[in-house]
């Protein structure tokens, strides 16, 4: 897998464990998928996400997006 690729399944997976805690937990967990969605969104501004510089660093293949 690449970075782009396992960067997107982390995003998705968080967002759906999020809503998924927020529902059966405490209604506060609805705070990780807004997290997510403000990273993600900061880190089209800026590009700079965080995961990804730290999958680059571990020596992950980088690729296209969504390719």
């Amino acid at each position: 897998m690449t970075v782009d690729r396992i960067v997107h399944l982390v995003a998705g997976l968080m967002v759906l464990l999020g809503l998924t805690l927020a529902h059966y937990v405490h209604p506060y967990w609805v705070l990780l998928p807004a997290f997510v969605g403000f990273n993600l969104a900061q880190s089209g501004l800026t590009n700079f996400c965080p995961l990804a510089f730290i999958l680059k660093k571990s020596g992950v293949k980088q690729g296209d997006c969504c390719s």
